[in-house]
């Protein structure tokens, strides 16, 4: 606490409810609390200072008030604290206007619009769900038990067992397997550190989870700073422990030895998966490193609020390749199956193609009106289980829209502007005929790929975070802010 007086520090922290909240105690400073009224003091002494007339009295060098901010969270946004993936938490479905101007009709921009569809946004009521599209509620089941917002979800890669991650410091584990007994049984995976020699609960948010390829372990990030290994039945393997501050995405490598983690810290580490000790640190980002994705099992891309990527290796000690070109912080990237391109997404609201054989961008794609928060590659064409369907990118933005792009020739092939508050989430179905779509309105949307017809639609009881398919690609899950999980069944 900021000073000697205990009762007062005890009483302050209680009623400020601070053991609740999202920042890193790691990250304040000591006496931040007294840095910032004393700020406060002489940001009073200069607005008596000020004639009035509007100029300044004695003031040798002008005072900046958002510098009375620069205690709390040094390096860190703190719009930002806990954001998973990207900017979870950046706006919670009331994002900032972006004050850059999009694209005009006519203006030479980089990619074309095939159906010349343009962003559209409709914040007046809620649309009404066609009935003809609507799922009936036999077929959504609702879980609860969360309590408070679910942030991710995803499914495990071989059975219908659905993990969940949430702000109320746990994970969970749902099984919807049709053999299980009597519905949908939940495992709930306790996030917890070590205090005076007992295990308490950490009350940080899970930011990030990720199932191996063989569905056997489950790995989660949260904004405690701890990466942690889980059986499928819920048991702690391991705890993964050198991050310093809040970790904001994780994933495993295909082989399922490594496991990869981005923090706030500025640098994304590699874990050896078996005996949870970090094989390298890679400190080159110059800001919070947002998102990670791996080319292949010990090559990988990371991306940060610094604008830049970075392509790193095992074993080497600095970046086998950097890509410049984005004009704000970078909010995901992805690797095409092949692992030939990469995709980027940022506030800038550009979408950027990369290849490693050139260090420009492959496309510089400028369609969305407002910050692009994630994208997805459809896993069709080369390296994938559909080789004969053409591959295509999906992109989501706080413009309300979700876009479908042809990155061949670098268009806009479809502009699907059903949901009416910023879009979090896009998941292709494992054939790459559908697209799920969650929304802050609180939508699902699935859609038709080819045609870009809206074919099924879901209303829940909160925004929604995160859409997934399991592995048949017959129920999509989808993850809310009022601490519910959805399960569509898509089955006829």
């Amino acid at each position: 606490m900021l000073s000697c007086f205990s009762h007062s520090a005890f009483t302050f922290g209680i009623e400020s409810h601070i053991s609740q909240s999202n920042i890193n105690g790691t990250l304040v400073p000591p006496a931040a609390l007294i840095s910032i009224l004393q700020k406060g003091l002489q940001y009073v002494e200069a607005e008596i200072s000020i004639n009035e007339v509007g100029t300044p009295r004695g003031l040798a060098t002008p005072l900046h008030p958002t510098t009375s901010l620069d205690p709390v969270a040094p390096d860190s946004c703190v719009e930002r604290q806990g954001r998973a993936n990207g900017c979870r938490w950046k706006g919670l479905g009331s994002p900032a206007v972006s004050q850059q101007n999009p694209p005009k009709n006519g203006e030479a921009t980089v990619n074309g619009e095939e159906n010349g569809a343009h962003a559209i946004n409709n914040h007046s009521k809620p649309m009404e769900i066609d009935g003809d599209v609507e799922i009936p509620p036999n077929k959504a089941t609702v879980l609860r038990g969360h309590e408070s917002e679910v942030f991710i979800c995803a499914w495990n890669p071989v059975s219908d067992l659905l993990a969940s991650g949430s702000g109320d410091s746990t994970a969970r584990i749902w099984n919807l397997n049709e053999n299980s007994n009597g519905g949908s049984t939940q495992l709930v995976l306790r996030h917890c550190i070590r205090e005076g020699g007992h295990d308490v609960p950490s009350n940080k948010d899970v930011t990030s989870l990720d199932w191996n390829s063989d569905g056997t372990l489950l790995a989660t990030g949260s904004y405690d700073g701890f990466a942690r290994i889980w059986t499928e039945d819920g048991n702690l393997a391991s705890t993964l422990g050198q991050h310093k501050g809040p970790i904001f995405a994780l994933k495993w490598n295909k082989k399922g030895n490594y496991i990869l983690s981005a923090g706030v810290d500025k640098t994304t580490i590699i874990w050896d998966a078996h005996t949870g000790e970090a094989k390298q640190q890679f400190p080159f980002h110059s800001a919070p490193a947002l998102d990670v994705d791996w080319q292949n099992n010990t090559t990988f891309a990371s991306c940060s609020t610094d604008m830049c990527i970075h392509v790193c290796r095992l074993g080497c000690d600095r970046p086998v390749k950097t890509f410049q070109g984005h004009t704000n912080e970078v909010n995901a990237i992805k690797w095409d199956p092949s692992g030939m391109l990469l995709a980027s997404c940022s506030d800038d609201m550009t979408l950027k193609i990369w290849s490693m054989k050139q260090d420009t961008s492959v496309h510089d794609l400028q369609a969305h009106s407002k910050e692009i928060y994630t994208i997805k590659w459809s896993p069709t064409g080369p390296a994938t289980s559909n080789p004969n369907s053409n591959i295509m990118l999906a992109s989501a933005s706080f413009d309300s829209t979700v876009r479908l792009w042809d990155v061949e020739r670098g268009v806009c092939i479809h502009t699907l502007t059903k949901h009416q508050e910023p879009v979090y989430s896009v998941a292709f179905s494992p054939d790459g005929k559908y697209l799920a779509s969650g929304s802050f309105d609180k939508c699902v949307h699935i859609w038709n790929t080819q045609s870009g017809s809206l074919v099924h639609s879901y209303r829940g009881t909160g925004g929604i975070f995160e859409v997934c398919w399991n592995a048949r690609g017959d129920k999509v899950g989808a993850s809310a802010s009022d601490g519910s999980v959805c399960v569509l069944d898509l089955r006829k």
